[in-house]
């Protein structure tokens, strides 16, 4: 059993595409490949999407996102939960919602410092160092993003558009999808080419990103059956060097 991060996204991301679509079976085994790895709590990880708060940020006046927030650091010493802090971006990234500190209501503690999202936060730091070796610090934050659809609004998983977060890598795992259609990730060029699309639609499904080199964006996701609870949750996972 290997216990360093898979050298196909490594290469993925360091070199060419930029990008990589990795499907569940397979990075759950990535996931689980390193030393003390452990997605045993996984029901009740994936069940805290349930208890997320409206996002009342929402520049289109949309009451169909639901998220918690918190604020991470990874070195040499591991992975650690920083005091709760504002999510903040420039509208040269976001031109929505840039330019403001957002603050949403924190991870809990429970879910912080959970068997799932600590051998998540450990993958990255490992995957995301192989990539970039002379970063010895890293500034990591962490979404639970929850899109519901209904029949009266257009739901929108990223309703900026094709766009950069602002970091260097971007990790999005689906945590699960129920009554919903459409949702596909697109990945494009400086120049606005795409690049490649992907649809994240089981549990574990990941899109990998270098955020200084590409752009990403969702499409608008919509209820199989209108008069059913349809949503979309996914874990995003963001890594930027300490500054």
């Amino acid at each position: 059993m290997t216990t360093s991060p898979a050298p196909p996204l490594v290469t993925a991301l360091r070199d060419e595409p930029g990008f990589a679509f990795v499907v569940g079976a397979e990075m759950r085994a990535h996931l689980l490949a390193r030393p003390g790895a452990d997605l045993s709590d996984w029901p009740a990880f994936a069940a805290s999407w349930s208890d997320l708060h409206l996002d009342t940020y929402m520049a289109d006046g949309g009451r169909y996102r639901r998220r918690r927030h918190a604020l991470f650091t990874a070195d040499a010493g591991g992975v650690h939960r920083r005091p709760h802090g504002p999510h903040f971006q420039s509208l040269a990234y976001n031109p929505l919602h840039g330019d403001i500190e957002r603050w949403f209501e924190p991870i809990t503690d429970a879910i912080g410092g959970s068997r799932c999202l600590t051998t998540i936060l450990a993958w990255c730091h490992a995957t995301f160092g192989a990539v970039a070796p002379a970063t010895r610090a890293w500034d990591v934050e962490v979404h639970q993003f929850r899109i519901e659809a209904g029949r009266d609004e257009v739901a929108k998983p990223t309703p900026e558009g094709v766009h950069r977060d602002g970091v260097d890598y971007v990790l999005v795992l689906l945590i699960q999808r129920h009554n919903i259609a459409s949702g596909t990730t697109t990945i494009h060029a400086p120049d606005g080419r795409e690049l490649g699309s992907f649809t994240l639609a089981a549990p574990f499904d990941a899109a990998l990103v270098d955020d200084e080199r590409v752009y990403h964006g969702v499409t608008p996701v919509e209820p199989i059956a209108p008069h059913q609870p349809a949503y979309r949750d996914v874990l995003v996972v963001t890594f930027r060097a300490a500054r």
